[in-house]
């Protein structure tokens, strides 16, 4: 798998990190029990700290889609994905929630606010 990171991005570079690979696991591009890099591999590869992909990797451990073993490394975790994909759909519900809100105070009606949830899922 290719992580692709981009200074001129909003998002953090652990945002980043973490979103990529939460992607590859729920696209079934890494499999379950998938080894994937150490922290330090990672980052070296990906010319960022140490510290930025040790906060990716706790996060995606926290959230249930990685498990690491002292001593043996980090995988894509056992869990049933339908699980996993339960937790991102919570996650991205969150989000919704929260542009919605912003949206309806504003005053853009619904027909306006899913033409633009519409136009952002199709270019992405």
């Amino acid at each position: 798998m290719n992580i692709i990171l981009s200074n001129n991005s909003p998002s953090p570079l652990y945002e980043q990190i973490k979103s990529q690979i939460k992607n590859g696991i729920l696209s079934g591009e890494l499999p379950q029990g998938e080894a994937l890099p150490s922290i330090r591999y990672l980052a070296r590869e990906l010319r960022v700290s140490v510290i930025t992909a040790k906060r990716a990797y706790d996060d995606l451990e926290a959230e249930g889609f990685l498990q690491t073993t002292p001593g043996k490394g980090t995988y894509v975790s056992l869990a049933n994905r339908e699980r996993l994909r339960e937790v991102a759909l919570s996650q991205i519900e969150e989000k919704l929630a929260g542009a919605v809100d912003t949206a309806k105070s504003i005053g853009i009606p619904v027909e306006e606010f899913c033409e633009i949830v519409r136009t952002l899922y199709e270019e992405g």
